[in-house]
């Protein structure tokens, strides 16, 4: 059976991610600080593993154990970011960028020899662009990571390792989507900026996800796919004329 190790699957794209592969038929192997509530595992395919990715030592056994008791690994992603309540930069540094390098160091001859060997690393559109919700730490973060599936798609391609980025905008994840439907005016404007019309959910992103798992992405490798719906495809000024029009469809007052 097909192996993928998910680092960071406890909600969100992660969480998504694991359930499509195991919807697949992989084994799936999780690593996340916390328990997964209400990813797919009646088949028995999804084990999960507890850990704090900031303990490299624990980090590291866990990840010899997952290896020799569930077999080689066909895919290896990369979903996690820091959630801790202690120093920002250095928890996003450690989380994001530490230890997907690490684990990648120690992984990359774990893999079964399988043609469609791949690792696929989230990344963010925050890798190019502001997010004013999101701090510093965060963005240098996401734009290291693009860089460093870049690195790995060249270190480690005469393995036969594919390495490539996925960088969403504006996802509905399955946590928020009471927050939109009781924001309708919010839901709205956000439906007239994105150029699709609609926000991307987390399934949408990790089917991107997938889809650079499989043979048919074989021919990709070191590139960073952004999953945003066009909405960074457009001139800020394009985008503020828009939303201001609408914001005063909404708020003006018949006369």
């Amino acid at each position: 059976m097909k192996h993928v190790l998910i680092i960071g699957a406890t909600k969100g794209i992660g969480r998504s991610v694991a359930n499509a592969f195991v919807d697949e038929g992989y084994a799936v192997s999780v690593i996340g600080r916390h328990k997964t509530p209400g990813t797919a595992s009646s088949s028995g395919r999804l084990r999960h593993w507890a850990v704090d990715l900031t303990d490299a030592m624990r980090r590291a056994q866990v990840v010899d154990r997952i290896i020799r008791e569930r077999g080689r690994l066909t895919h290896l992603v990369f979903a996690q970011r820091y959630r801790g309540a202690a120093d920002a930069w250095v928890g996003e540094i450690e989380t994001s960028l530490t230890a997907t390098k690490e684990t990648i160091d120690q992984l990359a001859k774990a893999f079964d020899n399988a043609p469609e060997n791949s690792i696929v690393i989230v990344s963010s559109i925050a890798s190019q662009l502001i997010a004013d919700e999101q701090p510093l730490s965060y963005h240098v973060a996401k734009a290291g990571l693009v860089q460093m599936a870049r690195y790995y798609a060249v270190a480690l391609g005469a393995r036969g390792i594919r390495v490539n980025c996925v960088s969403p905008g504006m996802v509905l994840k399955d946590e928020a989507r009471d927050f939109y439907r009781r924001n309708k005016k919010l839901r709205n404007l956000y439906r007239t900026i994105l150029p699709s019309g609609r926000m991307n959910t987390a399934g949408e992103v990790a089917q991107v996800v997938v889809f650079l798992c499989s043979p048919k992405a074989i021919s990709i490798n070191g590139q960073n796919i952004i999953a945003d719906g066009g909405l960074s495809l457009q001139w800020q000024e394009s985008l503020t004329r828009r939303a201001t029009l609408k914001h005063f469809a909404i708020t003006r007052k018949p006369r």
